[in-house]
This record gives C-alpha cells, structure tokens and sequence, in this order.
C-alpha cells in the first residue's frame, strides 16, 4: 500500500483517554469480548451497506457478497477482522476513532471509584464497542476505504491506546474496514483460530452476515502458498426468525449482550410474532441496570429495526415511546418497504401498531413482573423508576397501566425505601374516603415532616410522599387512578368528605368565627405578602402553614420551571392559623402592633421555610429571630 500523505499525529479525547487507560489495564474477567464487539461493529458495517445500496447499487458494484472475515496469524502476534460494509471517511474515522461522540461522557466518568471491580461493571454499561480492542491488543490498526471512494482516498488509523493516534491516506483496493489487533503477549490464546471460533459461535451465531475464517488447509496445501478459502463459522439464522421453542434462555441471553452492548444478563425479555393487519416479529429486553446515558432525553434511545431480515437502522425512537428508552431489541416488520427512512417512520401506520404493540407489551411485562416477583420489581423500579414517571404525560393511552406500575413512598411506611403501590393503597382505604392525597416536597424528609400531613396523621389517613423533582410535573398529568382522584394536601381547601364528621365541621366554624378579628389582625401586619389568611384544619401540632390556592401554580412546579430557566409569576400563599396552638394564643394576646406584626412575619418565614425550603431573605429570618430572641430573654 503506498503512502499518498504524510502522517498526521492527533490526541484523544479526554474521555478516551480514561476509557483507554481502563481497558488496557485489564478491567474484564471475561476479556473475550473483545472479538463480540468488533464482529458485530463489521456486521452492522454490512448491514449499512445493504441498506444504502436499495437506493444506489453502484456502491456495492462488483463486490455484492458481503461478509465479515475473522483471522489470527501467530508469527506476527495479530488478529485481523475485516468487513466489506460500508467503511468510513476520514471525519468519520476522526468521529468515531478519536471521540466518544456522546454527551454526559463526563457524569459517567465522574462515577468511576478505582475499584476495579465495580468500574468494570460500569463501563459494561457504556457499551464500548471499538475500544474493547485494547481489551487484549497493544496496538491497533485500522484501515478503511468508504464505499463510494477511490482506492487512494482510504484511510489508516493506529493507536497504541497511550494517548495518542496517528492517522494518513493510504490505498486500499477493496471498500470496507480491516482492524488489525497486535496482541499482547498475556492474550495469545486469542492466536488460536480454534478459540476464535468458539467465541464467534457463541455470541455472533445469530448474524445474518456470514462470518467466514480461513478454511483449514493441510500441510500440502500450506507449502503450495494456495490462496485462502474461507468459509462461514455462524449459522446465519437470525435468532427472532426461530421458533420460541427452540431457543434457549442461554442463546436470548447472550443475544441480548450483542444487541445491548451489555455485560450483563437481561431482568426479562419477550419474544413475540404478531400476525393480523400487519406482521412483525418483536424481541425485547428489559435490562438489569440503568445504562450510562438513560437521564439524557436528547440522547437517542429506541430498539433496532429489520424489514424482512435486512438491517434498517438502529435506535428506531418511532417503535418505543421515550419513557420506555430503556428497552433494548429489535422490531422486524414483514410490511414496511425496504427504502424505509426516519422520515416515513414518522408518519407510518404500521409503525404506530409496531409502536403501540410494544409499549403494550412491555407494560405487560413489567406489571406480570410486579405480580409474580415484587422484590425484583422493586429493584427494577429502584433502577429505572424515575424514567417510568415520563409515561402519564407521555402515553394517555396507557395512563391506567402505567400507574399501577408507579410506587411510591407514604406515611404507612418505615423509610423512604420501602414503597406502596396504588393498588396497596387503595385497599388500605377506609370506604369513606373517596380520594389519593399526596404531597411533593424537596426531598422526603420535607415531605414527611411537613406541617399540612398533622391531621391525616392524627384522623390515620395514609398521604403519598413524593419528592423526586418529576414528580410534580407528574402528578400534573395523573389526576385520577381507579375512579379516585389525586388531591394535593398543601392545596386549596382541604375537603376530608365524609373523613370529617359533624362534629369536626362545626368545631372547625366555630374556630373560624371565634378567631375572625385575629385573623383580620394577621392579614393588615402581612398585607401584600399573603394571599389570604384563614384558620386551618390541617395543622394539630404546628402553629401555621402556607398553602396554595387551587388555582395557582404549586411551588415544586414553580421551582420546576425556574430550574429549566423559565420566567415564574411570584406565588402568593394562602397563610393558615392553627389558633390552639400556645405559641399563637401568646402572639394574639401581644397589644404592641408593630411586635404582634413582627412575630407574624416569623410564623409565615417559618411556615415557608416548611413548605419551600428556602426563604427569599433568611438573613432578615435570622435578625428578626435573634431580635425576638433577645427580647424573650429580657423577660
């Protein structure tokens, strides 16, 4: 291959770095992964060229067989794998070779603690793909020529994984990739081409490309220097075309890690061939853990997509809502056209049933999962339970099911860890009760603790305590499960029903009559920073509280929409009086206005500290504090 261009020397990425150090320092027990990865990166290079090649046959033009071809040569210590697919430009190999072109690559290095252990799983999780080469190589070659190029316009990359790589124009006379691994001395067994098999048939079997090693030759043949014949180690069956009962839980296992670029076994999966108005086969897994980049929405998440077999695009975000981007698989339809685009996706009845049978499916999953085994699910939930939340406002198709899979902590609870469902709720209400009370809060102590749940506690009404920063967004979306509406407590009126007996009802106006005049006096010492002031029926132990009018925007919503940069009406509170509570027994009887509208202003900076978690001014809190302090000392 003669050189047309001058070496460039280029260094890696942050990231890559890092990921390079980790992998060259042996992170994996099972170091045989290495070769999964990279035949599956050729694979999918074919399979690209397949596709690009219905609109433009040229590409392909005298070299139609495509094939995946896997080699090792002992004398010079390298293993070679080679695809005829699609191969790259150089900004494609700049693009793929020197960065991790992903966003939150800093969040999952953060994570990384130096035990190796714990960190191998967790790159497991950010699927490496390429770079698992320097799993058990010292230095790699690649050599690429774009379909479509001239045989001058290829490209070689090398690295010795040290920081650095190198890259020039060279020529190559046959489109593709060849990636040459220079082994290192501890991974000679992967020199065996015995070995080499194994593992292509272990985890590559199911690929529709064939994936060929050199035809063993005896002695004679190896003395004549005959040219190689190779010949196809993999069945080439794909395995969703197989009838279910003819594949094992091994065989959907390590499929599942090739489809995943996982490490690990999936939590569950479905395999399913549907038939009527349109034909698809779906496989579907669910997955044990989180994967690196699941918080990030613009990330693009989905499950691959065949039509008839052939290859179409990965991460089809059409075939599964966002909510579920966990979900990892394939979709092959039997009815889409194989010029197939985004574009058409979009907008594509078959795929809104492709789409809507998998969701469907999945929620089936999930919930006979959350029947059958609820410790698993609670670590499913525990895992991917916050994502889950996206789906009310996402899926109203779904809402009903989506809900039952909700869990969530509340006052019957001993901590935060332990969760109820809405269906456990609901059997534990009493039949007067005709409504799901809740409460958001910053964190769940807040919630817990919070002044407006003093007489649930006291009447032993069960409240959700909700406390992720999703949750209010949420429940924005949910306003009923099994004919019961939800019903924040820190809102509006509080309407107990048929909780509240004759009896509280008239102690309650009775209260509000008798304290009508200190109620006015709150109101003129507050004026504008209230909204109203009124006696509460919430409070037993506190001695006020602030609540939103129903009509207002909440203020975990509020601080919802300022975190995502948004201009936020300023909230005016409805400020509750508990009048049996000593503290404003004292407050009321004082005669000074302008110390009566002093110890105001602390109830209602105490009560917002309560509900907000935050005051606009706490240094003022704190002097006006010091100040009445001061004054209760003196006496």
């Amino acid at each position: 291959m003669a050189e047309t261009r001058q070496t460039e020397t280029h260094g890696f990425q942050t990231e890559v770095k890092q990921l390079l150090h980790l992998m060259i320092h042996s992170l994996y027990s099972n170091k045989e992964i290495f070769l999964r990865e990279l035949v599956s990166n050729a694979s999918d290079a074919a399979d690209k060229l397949r596709f690009k090649a219905l609109s433009d046959s040229s590409l392909l033009s005298d070299d139609a067989e495509l094939y995946v071809r896997v080699s090792a040569d002992k004398d010079s210590k390298t293993i070679t794998i080679s695809d005829n697919g699609i191969g790259m430009t150089r900004d494609e190999v700049m693009s793929n070779l020197g960065t991790i072109a992903k966003s939150g690559t800093a969040e999952f290095f953060s994570q990384l603690s130096g035990d190796q252990a714990k960190d191998s799983r967790l790159i497991g999780q950010f699927g490496v793909g390429f770079y698992s080469a320097f799993i058990v190589a010292e230095a790699v070659t690649v050599r690429t020529r774009a379909a479509g190029a001239a045989a001058n316009e290829a490209i070689e990359w090398y690295s010795r994984g040290e920081g650095e790589f190198d890259l020039k124009v060279i020529e190559k006379a046959k489109r593709g990739t060849d990636i040459i691994l220079h082994v290192r001395d501890d991974a000679a067994e992967y020199l065996d081409e015995w070995r080499l098999k194994s593992i292509i048939t272990k985890y590559s079997d199911h690929l529709s490309i064939p994936v060929q090693m050199p035809k063993a030759a005896d002695e004679e043949e190896k003395a004549a220097d005959k040219k190689l014949e190779w010949e196809a180690v993999n069945s080439g069956q794909a395995l969703w075309t197989r009838e279910k009962a003819d594949i094992s839980d091994d065989e959907y296992k390590e499929f599942y890690k090739t489809v995943a670029h996982d490490f690990e076994d999936p939590l569950l999966w479905s395999h399913n061939k549907v038939e009527g108005t349109s034909e698809y086969t779906s496989l579907l897994y669910i997955p044990k853990r989180a994967p690196w980049d699941l918080w990030n929405r613009e990330q693009q998440h989905g499950i691959k997509l065949y039509v008839k077999r052939v290859f179409i695009m990965d991460d089809a975000t059409q075939l599964m809502p966002s909510y579920l981007r966990f979900v990892r698989g394939l979709m092959d339809s039997s009815d889409l056209p194989l010029n197939v685009s985004r574009e058409i996706l979009q907008d594509n009845k078959i795929t809104r049933s492709m789409r809507n049978g998998s969701t469907k499916k999945v929620l089936s999953m999930l919930s006979k999962l959350a029947k059958d085994e609820p410790e698993t699910y609670q670590n499913f939930w525990n895992t991917f339970g916050t994502v889950l939340k996206e789906g009310p406002a996402e899926d109203q198709a779904n809402q009903e099911k989506i809900a039952g899979l909700l869990r969530f902590a509340s006052t019957h609870q001993d901590s935060s860890e332990a969760t109820v469902s809405l269906d456990d709720y609901l059997a534990r209400m009493s039949d007067k009760q005709d409504k799901i009370y809740y409460i958001v809060a910053d964190s769940y102590e807040a919630a817990r603790d919070n002044p407006a749940l003093e007489i649930f506690r006291k009447k032993n009404i069960e409240v959700l305590l909700l406390s992720e920063r999703i949750d209010e967004w949420l429940m924005s979306h949910l306003s009923e499960y099994q004919e019961k509406s939800f019903q924040a407590v820190t809102r509006g009126d509080l309407d107990l029903g048929e909780l509240e007996d004759n009896a509280d009802k008239e102690q309650q106006e009775a209260a509000e009559k008798a304290f009508a005049e200190h109620t006015e006096r709150f109101a003129k010492a507050l004026g504008d920073k209230v909204k109203s002031v009124r006696v509460t029926n919430r409070l037993t132990a506190s001695p006020a509280c602030i609540v939103t009018d129903s009509n207002d925007m909440s203020t975990q919503m509020a601080k919802l929409m300022e975190a995502a940069g948004q201009k936020v009406p300023e909230t005016k509170y409805i400020f509750e009086i508990n009048p049996e509570h000593t503290l404003v027994q004292r407050v009321v009887g004082l005669d000074d206005e302008a110390r009566f509208g002093e110890w105001a202003q602390l109830l209602l900076d105490q009560a917002t500290l309560a509900e907000r978690g935050s005051l606009k001014d706490p240094a003022q809190f704190v002097s006006r504090l010091n100040k009445l302090m001061l004054e209760l000392t003196d006496v």
